[in-house]
């Protein structure tokens, strides 16, 4: 088949340009090298949809997230995934610190940034966040900024986009691209696609893929930063609060999640190793010591979790998003923070280059861009749970007790478009294993469900794809094979 549009990566920005472009009438495909959308960058985000004054004014991706912040309110009631507008506080814990925070405010307001405000008095501070450090002697309140979900919003996005059509194929690692007649020919390890233009969201990889073409004039470096997740029912926090940026970082912040855990991170550290997603205990101390700044009383004995992300750091060190010089290619490359902000403002100025390329955009009749909000346990009255009980027996066996899913949800998970395969996959969908065990209980029951549903042998189910297996094999028939090299009857 011949593509209109062939999309590299399917993390957030390559499944908001696919969901934008699924209301046209195109034939539209994503290729994603791993077992599943958003595992990358997209899965060990912050979940900060931020207010947009932070970026100095000469990078685009001021503008992108300013704007980006604005679309989230339409894109959260089409897609019904979790966000919430609970505000920013950038905490001055020095006098010099406000001048800053006065600029800030400022600029802000004079790009469209609505609502900042400088806020002096402690007490009126410390009573809209009471676990804020008693040093505070002023924020930059911005109640514009949310927190989001970012994998399940980006899995709204595949899945609002499979629905209008568009083709996802992942476990599509690219190797190769060529270029002759206006025709780009897209070599994975498990085929060949051909398509009139080619968009590169390949995060991490975004550099390699480029290069593919023959276009060598960015480079991508791996930063990573390190998290500590706590247990939701120790502490909660009404606002997202960060420390005065640096130069290179905002810095460790102190978050809730759309689900009211609340983590310290993230700590920045350049590295060369673009899969090194390991934690250090250096880097989860510096976490540590610099969320207590903001909030002395870190739960530390309820953190259920430390996690490490990279973020794809451009040589421009800001947002590459160019129509390129190969008719019909365009990189959107070094989406940093704020990408998961802008990423609706990118989609826009991608669809704005394809037609300068000359793409025709009409948008289908039977368009529809609203993704249904996935069936909760937890959204359910006890008679509307009575009720699908006794019509599904599933929604009355609870899998992951810490969390209380169901099995009707797991099952929810597989079958939706560009469904779970994978453990992880249905964790971060419906979310067995994110609560206090980790895992410990439901991962088995998890795994029989996916080998059920998927037709698969237990053994094959893996935790994220490829040489991820969770099993190798019985243990009786491991014990066999060792006394028999042993040489014993």
């Amino acid at each position: 088949m011949m593509y209109d549009i062939i999309i590299i990566g399917g993390g957030v920005t390559g499944c908001t340009i696919a969901r934008a472009l699924c209301k046209y009438d195109l034939k539209v495909c994503l290729l994603e090298k791993e077992a599943d959308i958003a595992v990358g960058t997209t899965k060990a985000n912050s979940g900060v949809v931020h207010a947009g004054y932070a970026a100095e004014r000469e990078y685009i991706k001021r503008d992108l997230c300013i704007r980006g912040n604005k679309l989230y309110t339409q894109a959260a009631k089409e897609l019904n995934f979790p966000f919430k507008r609970i505000g920013s506080f950038v905490v001055a814990l020095e006098s010099g610190q406000i001048k800053d925070l006065e600029k800030k405010r400022k600029r802000g307001i004079e790009d469209g940034v609505h609502g900042l405000e400088l806020i002096l008095d402690r007490a009126e501070i410390l009573a809209m966040e009471p676990n804020l450090t008693d040093e505070v002697i002023a924020v930059l309140h911005a109640p514009s900024a949310g927190i989001v979900s970012p994998y399940e919003m980006t899995f709204a996005l595949a899945e609002n986009a499979a629905m209008n059509g568009v083709k996802f194929f992942r476990n599509h690692e690219v190797i190769k691209i060529d270029h002759r007649d206006y025709t780009f020919t897209v070599t994975t390890r498990r085929g060949e696609f051909q398509g009139k233009n080619l968009i590169n969201c390949a995060g991490l990889y975004a550099a390699k893929v480029s290069k593919m073409l023959g276009l060598d004039y960015f480079d991508i470096m791996p930063r990573k930063g390190e998290y500590v997740l706590f247990d939701r029912s120790e502490i909660r926090l009404n606002k997202v609060l960060f420390p005065v940026p640096t130069k290179i970082s905002k810095g460790i912040l102190v978050c809730p999640t759309a689900h009211d855990n609340i983590f310290a991170g993230p700590n920045a550290q350049n590295i060369t190793d673009i899969e090194d997603t390991s934690t250090t205990t250096a880097g989860l101390k510096e976490v540590l010591e610099g969320g207590r700044q903001l909030v002395p009383n870190l739960p530390l004995r309820a953190s259920i979790r430390n996690f490490a992300g990279l973020r794809a750091v451009p040589s421009t060190y800001d947002f590459i998003i160019d129509n390129t010089d190969i008719y019909g290619f365009i990189n959107v490359a070094g989406i940093l923070s704020p990408g998961l902000t802008s990423c609706y403002a990118i989609a826009e100025k991608v669809i704005e280059y394809l037609e300068l390329l000359g793409v025709q955009l009409e948008v289908k009749e039977d368009y529809n861009p609203i993704r249904p909000k996935p069936e909760r346990l937890a959204d359910m009255t006890k008679q509307q749970l009575d009720k699908k009980i006794q019509e599904n027996p599933a929604w009355g066996r609870i899998i992951c007790r810490c969390e209380t899913i169901p099995e009707a949800e797991i099952i929810n998970a597989i079958h939706t478009p560009v469904g779970a395969t994978t453990i992880d996959g249905i964790k971060f969908r419906c979310r067995p294993g994110m609560g206090r065990c980790q895992g410990g209980f439901c991962r088995p029951r998890v795994m029989e469900i996916l080998s059920r549903e998927l037709h698969l042998p237990y053994q094959t189910i893996t935790k994220k794809g490829e040489d991820t297996n969770v099993l190798v094999s019985k243990t009786k028939d491991v014990r066999l094979k060792e006394m028999r090299e042993g040489g014993a009857e």
